[in-house]
């Protein structure tokens, strides 16, 4: 809204009206934003003016890997950190005797065997495919769609820069095994429904599909998020941060495998002192995301 707005000032016409749509889950607390907006609307006009917009905020809740919105009615689309996250864990992730083929491991490692890594790459291959499909519906013939996702560099989807956060979670549950603190075969039955991609394998996705044209694409080098609100965030070190921050994403999928049997607190301490020796020897580590801009097709 602010490039919009001081582009029609630059060329001295008349502000649009916006009409923006929030998309998340059923179970998100839409609410919860809902109540921010009279505050949200106040500083709109202060800031810009009482001759901006208006503007119109709305909840969409669905998953996007389906249609959400009518024919032609998108003029931009924004997804920020949400596609590494798959409809499903995929497929294909047991042996014909339904023995586990990724053990001991949450999500591809080094040593996933091939099969493993095929069955994550079609899924996303999948999804990333439908996601296109049902937006290139929705939005009209040049508009524009914006997508952040957490991604890697390297060609290999097993490179460390990918996965060794989740490796480091599986050794915190994997001594936990080993202290008969939980099952091995909980460990063993669970699979994450994440995959970062390459850049590469995102443009054969967006090139087969074929209703969009690519005009901007970069992998970006993010910081590790260690900012916290809690007053005790300073006695925290990198690795307790970030997985403070890790853990608000992925304890309700956790929880629900593991069940309440109260090991989070002490899972997530684990995993934290994983990482701060991680990041000790690995002072250069990043977060890879993927940014990629395109343009609907005519």
């Amino acid at each position: 809204m602010d490039f919009v707005d001081q582009k029609r000032r630059q060329l001295g016409r008349t502000s649009p009206e916006f009409h923006c749509f929030l998309n998340d889950l059923p179970g998100n607390d839409f609410n919860t934003v809902f109540k921010g907006l009279p505050v949200f609307y106040e500083k709109l006009k202060a800031e810009k003016g009482s001759d901006f917009g208006p503007c119109f905020i709305a909840g969409v809740p669905g998953s996007f890997y389906g249609r959400l919105f009518p024919r032609s009615s998108l003029h931009l689309v924004v997804s920020s950190t949400s596609l590494h996250w798959l409809s499903q864990v995929p497929v294909g992730l047991h042996s014909g005797t339904n023995a586990h083929l990724n053990k001991g491991k949450l999500y591809i490692s080094k040593t996933s065997p091939p099969h493993v890594l095929r069955s994550y790459l079609d899924q996303f291959q999948l999804d990333f495919s439908t996601f296109l499909m049902s937006r290139s519906q929705e939005i009209i013939i040049g508009g524009r769609m914006v997508l952040t996702l957490i991604g890697r560099k390297s060609a290999n989807p097993s490179s460390e820069e990918c996965c060794f956060q989740w490796d480091l979670l599986a050794n915190a549950l994997m001594d936990m095994v080993h202290e008969g603190l939980i099952e091995e075969e909980k460990v063993d039955s669970l699979n994450v429904p994440f995959y970062s991609p390459s850049p590469e394998e995102l443009m054969h996705i967006i090139e087969m599909e074929g209703s969009f044209g690519v005009n901007h694409l970069e992998t970006i080098e993010v910081e590790f998020n260690t900012s916290n609100d809690n007053d005790d965030a300073n006695d925290d070190t990198k690795g307790q941060q970030v997985a403070k921050s890790f853990r608000v994403v992925i304890e309700p999928m956790l929880s629900e495998h593991f069940g309440s049997g109260g090991i989070m607190d002490d899972l997530f301490y684990r995993y934290g002192e994983q990482l701060q020796e991680y990041f000790t020897h690995n002072k250069e580590a990043k977060l890879i995301n993927v940014l990629v801009s395109m343009v609907r097709k005519g």
